[in-house]
């Protein structure tokens, strides 16, 4: 079993969900973040004055995996969220040593799913 984060741009959810499913892949959490990174956040001028905003919003997605399921779920990602230029995010992929299903009881493979 893995887990699966991957910090993309909120214009590209639709677009990565829309992969994942066609993947296989229909489980995950879509959480509302702030973070910076290569990109240094943005400058603007408003009436004049410069303000630099180096958090910037970005969409993270939870998604718990079976083993079979990692390298489509990788691949939706990478093939979706993708502009080719610094901000496109990042993917960070982990053991998950438990799934316990709230509702049934069931552990492993099987609450995942």
């Amino acid at each position: 079993m893995k887990y699966i984060i991957a910090v993309i741009r909120p214009h590209k959810l639709e677009e990565v969900k829309k992969s994942l499913e066609a993947n296989g892949v229909n489980l995950m959490t879509v959480v509302d973040v702030l973070g910076c990174g290569r990109q240094k956040g943005i400058t603007e001028v408003y009436r004049g004055v410069k303000e630099v905003d180096n958090l910037l919003r970005k969409i993270k997605l939870e998604i718990a995996v079976n083993d079979e399921y990692l390298d489509a779920a990788i691949d939706a990602i990478m093939k979706a969220a993708p502009e080719g230029d610094v901000g496109d995010g990042k993917i960070f992929v982990f053991d998950m040593a438990q799934c316990i299903r709230i509702r049934t009881g069931e552990k492993g493979n099987e609450a995942i799913g």
